[in-house]
C-alpha cells in the first residue's frame, strides 16, 4: 500500500538555472527517495496572473 500526496505551488529558482536544471534536480530528489512522480511542470516566468508577490 502507498500514499498519495499531491502538491499545489510554486517553486522559484535562480535565474541562473534553467526549467530542465530545476526539472533534473526534482526528479533525482524524488528518486533517491525511492518515490515516483506523475505530472507535469511549466515556467510559468511571463505568465502574470501566476507570479509570487
Amino acid at each position: 500500500m502507498s500514499i498519495l500526496i499531491q502538491v499545489n505551488g510554486v517553486v522559484e529558482i535562480k535565474d541562473t538555472e534553467s526549467h530542465d536544471e530545476f526539472l533534473d534536480k526534482f526528479i533525482e530528489f524524488v528518486e533517491r527517495n525511492g518515490w515516483f512522480f506523475g505530472g507535469g511542470t511549466q515556467d510559468i516566468t511571463d505568465n502574470e496572473d501566476e507570479k509570487l508577490d
